[in-house]
């Protein structure tokens, strides 16, 4: 079990019986790997700037600021920093989980959710009534938080991986199945199989899935349309807008527009997992 990264000087507080969550403050350099690791207690990780990329149980999840990541108990997971990252990481007690034991998963970061995390960090350690109090509070709210389809299911084939590892550090690559085939040393035919049976999705689905949850990240650092469009690869700034809005309900500057509004919180997006295939 890992504990304790040597570029991360701050002391992590595992939850007790006596304090069942606990939060971490964590600010770690830009584009650190964590190695597979697991954890006796549950985790919800949170980014406040930056955002991470955690792969878990045949999964990757993009999870951009002001969303947490839900990983259980005894589950190997490695993160990646994308960015410099400012992370505040909830441990939980087993016995106290609020969502499922059974399976990762990315959830909306409420307000309120947001002002408790502060709040029981800022604690004195003789405030053990108000911490109590706050700790149920938080534990509800995150049973109670929107899930977001913003998973990635991971291939087996060690083709598959190959390609969907390049495609994840370089989401604009503009390489189509075909020619993909070429540098993974598999046949088109191959290779589009392969993406239906063991992602139950095509290319151009896992693609355009992976971009839209990329694009969130950028979003939310307050990156211009244009700009955003153009490092995911998309043709045009219209033709990224359509497709953020078909996917997520609102337009990309409507959603930047909400972030604002709430001081860096977020709007009660909705997220349409069935999205159209990026051809």
């Amino acid at each position: 079990m890992l504990t304790h990264l040597p570029f991360d000087p701050c002391p992590r507080r595992a939850p007790t019986v006596a304090e069942p969550l606990t939060v971490n403050l964590r600010s770690l350099p830009s584009d650190v790997r964590v190695p597979l690791h697991s954890h006796d207690w549950a985790q919800l990780a949170f980014p406040l700037r930056g955002a991470l990329r955690i792969a878990a149980a045949g999964m990757a999840w993009l999870v951009p600021a002001f969303r947490a990541v839900w990983i259980p108990p005894q589950i190997e997971h490695e993160v990646v920093m994308l960015g410099q990252v400012e992370l505040r990481t909830i441990y939980i007690a087993t016995e106290a989980a609020p969502l499922p034991l059974d399976a990762c998963s990315v959830v909306e970061v409420s307000d309120l959710m947001r002002a408790l995390i502060e709040a029981i960090s800022a604690l004195a350690e003789e405030e053990d009534e108000r911490r109590e109090l706050m700790i149920r509070l938080l534990l509800t709210e995150i049973s109670r938080a929107p899930p977001l389809s913003l998973g990635l299911p991971l291939p087996r084939d060690r083709r598959l991986q190959t390609l969907c590892g390049a495609l994840m550090e370089d989401p604009a690559a503009k390489l189509s199945l075909a020619e993909w085939s070429v540098r993974v040393g598999a046949s088109e035919r191959t290779l589009a199989r392969l993406f239906a049976s063991e992602l139950k999705m095509s290319f151009g689905a896992w693609r355009q899935q992976l971009r839209l949850a990329r694009a969130l990240d950028l979003i939310g650092r307050g990156r211009a349309c244009g700009e955003v469009a153009s490092e995911l690869g998309y043709a045009s700034q219209a033709a990224f807008s359509a497709m953020f809005k078909r996917a997520f309900g609102v337009s990309p500057a409507r959603f930047m527009q909400s972030r604002a509004q709430s001081s860096g919180g977020n709007g009660n997006l909705g997220y349409d997992s069935t999205i159209p295939e990026d051809k």
